[in-house]
Parts: C-alpha cells; structure tokens; sequence
C-alpha cells in the first residue's frame, strides 16, 4: 500500500461488489422512502366496479331526452341494488356504483326535479359513458405497478394501498456503527477539561448517513485503549463499520494496528484526497470498515464521498452524488497532485469557495452549498471557468 492510491480507483475497490441487501418486509406506513426489492403487482382492481364521477343522476342513455322516474339512490358505500329500466333514473353521487342498466350519468346541475319526476334541464351528457368512471380503468388485479428499484415516494404508497397491499418487501437498511476513538473526546453538551474537546463527528455523520438509508448506531466514544477499541470492533452488528479518528501513524493512532491484530484485510490505506488523506478501507470477518480522519471537515468530506455511496448502494439507492457544474466566482490557483474538495458558497456569480480551508472549520462546513473539486494536477483556473461541485445543500433534508 506505498504511495497514494488516486480517489477513483479508491471509490472503484470500495465499491466493487456491492449490491442491495436482501428484503424484508414492512408495512406500509413505514415504507416511504425506502427501496421496493421486488416487483409489485396489484391484487385488486380499480376501482373495483363503474363508479360516478360526478354527482347528478343515471340513466340509460336512450333515454336521455324524455323524463325519468327516479326510482332510487346510490351513495358510495351504499350503491341500488336493482336494475335501472326504461325511462328511469337513480339519483347518484361521486364514487358510488353505478347501477346495472345505467350507461350515462347526467350532472345534476343539469337536471329539473319535481317530486320523483326528473328531466333534462341543459345540453346532456355528450356521449354514452360520460361521466363514469369503468370498472379497472386505473389497473386490473394483476397489472405491474411499481418496479422493484423504485424508492417509493407518497403517491407510491398510495398506488399500493389500492392495489391491496398492506405490508411492501423493501431493501433492508444498512446497519452502520460508528466508532469514534480519542482520550480527548467528550461527548456533547459535557463540560470538557483540560486537553479535551467535544466530539462532534458522530452527531453530524449519523445524520449524513441516515439520509443515504442507513441505521445508524453510535455506542459511545472509545477510549485510545487497544483492548477497548477492538472489543467495540469485534461486538458491532453492522454491515459497515466507520471509524472516526485514530487511522494515521501517530503513536496513538490504534485503528489499524488493532485491525491488523483482528486479522482484518486492509484494502487501502491513504489515498490522494485534500481533505482525508489518511483514510482506510477494509474488512474484518466479512464486515466493510472505513476509517475516517477524526478532523471534523475532513470525517464529512471523506464520509460524503465514500460511506455514503457505499450506503446507498447497499440500501438499493442510486449513489451518484449531486454533481452541479457552476462558474468559478473567484480564480483559482493550480492545484497539487490530490485531489481536493473546496468548501464554497453559491453567488450570483457562480461557486465562490471560501478563502480558509483548514479542515478543523466546522463553522465554514455548515455555512456552506458546495464542494468545488479540484481534480489532482487540476491548472489555475479564472474566475468564470466552470467546475464540477458537489451541491451540499441537497443534503440539508435528512428526515
């Protein structure tokens, strides 16, 4: 693993083999959003016989000009039972089912009534089967509905609710545990003491990665204790594990000495990534592992670009990022061999990346839209050039 493995064959070997975890079932309540895992057909017809479309009164469309006896109602959930005959009508409201005999319903605006005496009082219906909606004219039991690799969306719900279906096989959430390492570390809300900081990463990361599809559990901050962090590596039910911290080469950096006693595989380790470049992929019994730098800006960036496509793909998603090609606002200088990840705000003029960029400012993270990338060995560019960014901003809805 000498040298600096370039981002995309590193996104390449993370994500090779990656395919949607298997389905399980859930109602239906609870399925927006998630991935259907199989085909859906419906089980029901709709609607399930001919129904009013508008209020007003059925009758054989023969009769249309001469004057109808009314000789019942059907309301929806209460339809006539007989037979409409000549010159008869049944008074009838939206949704209710349509008569046998009946082929035409006059709205009722367009009717006179006396007593049980009803007459056409306007220009009528204008063709035979106005005004009714036919039995299976949405679908038939039967009918393909939804896709398996639709994330469902409400009117998908809807359709499925018709359609019968009272429980949806979804793609199984991706069980994620993170695990943030560092004596330092203090969780929120805690008063810290000397030499020690609050730990910001799990909050802001298991929001990142909950918006991807994933179950995310947070057991706690672990201790630079090589006993302590490989009992929470070994003990985490997870079909991804994310380390936060510890992954480069100081003396207490444990991640991936610990790894390496567990007998994990180390896929890779550094890559030519500003900011993250001492991040690691691998796994352990079977389970992927990707170790994060602790730095805040750089646990995110290096989470958005490679936990987060790696979660989607698992939860059935698409993982592309949101990539949006914008005018540079301001120039900017040639880039070095790693490819980078400006944090820039959106102007009128295009992407203007900020003009700090240290990886410990979270406060510029959450103020900004966008990442500008600067692919390796990228030239200066002018202001006006146009970028490749990642929209932030399309991340900001994590319910």
């Amino acid at each position: 693993m000498s040298g600096l493995l370039p981002f995309e064959h590193a996104l390449a070997r993370l994500l090779d083999g990656a395919v949607p975890l298997p389905p399980e079932p859930v109602p239906l309540a609870a399925a927006a959003g998630r991935v259907l895992a199989a085909d859906l057909a419906a089980r029901l017809t709709q609607p399930p016989f001919a129904a009013a479309a508008m209020d007003g009164y059925a009758i054989r469309w023969a009769d249309r000009h001469q004057p109808w006896r009314v000789v019942g109602e059907s309301a929806a959930g209460h339809g006539w039972a007989g037979t409409l005959g000549a010159g008869e009508a049944v008074r009838i409201f939206t949704g209710a089912p349509v008569p046998a005999g009946a082929d035409v319903i006059v709205v009722q605006e367009e009717v006179a009534r006396d007593g049980d005496v009803a007459r056409l009082n306007g220009e009528g219906p204008p063709r035979i089967g106005a005004h009714i909606r036919a039995a299976g004219q949405d679908f038939a039991a039967g009918d393909m509905l939804i896709a398996a690799g639709t994330r469902l969306a409400p009117p998908h719900l809807g359709l499925a609710a018709a359609a019968g279906h009272g429980t949806l096989p979804v793609v199984r959430r991706p069980r994620v545990t993170l695990i943030a390492t560092g004596d330092e570390l203090v969780p929120p809300g805690t008063t810290q003491g000397p030499g020690q900081i609050v730990s910001s990463n799990p909050a802001m990361l298991a929001a990142l990665l909950r918006s991807a599809g994933a179950d995310v559990n947070d057991p706690g901050l672990i201790p630079d204790d090589r006993a302590a962090l490989a009992a929470a590596l070994m003990t985490a039910d997870a079909d991804l594990i994310l380390t936060i911290g510890g992954a480069s080469v100081g003396d207490h950096d444990l991640v991936v000495p610990v790894l390496r006693d567990l007998g994990a595989e180390l896929d890779f380790w550094k890559i030519a990534l500003r900011p993250g470049k001492p991040l690691l992929a691998g796994r352990l019994n079977g389970v992927r592992v990707i170790g994060l730098p602790g730095n805040p800006v750089s646990a995110f960036v290096t989470a958005l670009l490679f936990a987060v496509p790696l979660v989607a793909r698992l939860a059935g998603r698409a993982h592309d990022l949101p990539i949006e090609r914008l005018p540079l606002a301001v120039p900017l200088p040639a880039n070095g061999p790693r490819r980078d990840h400006l944090r820039a705000r959106r102007t009128p003029a295009g992407a203007e990346p900020f003009a700090r960029q240290d990886s410990a400012l979270l406060s510029l993270l959450a103020a900004a839209d966008l990442l500008v990338i600067r692919p390796a060995h990228a030239p200066a560019a002018a202001a006006g050039a146009m970028v490749d960014c990642i929209a932030l901003d399309r991340f900001h809805d994590v319910s």
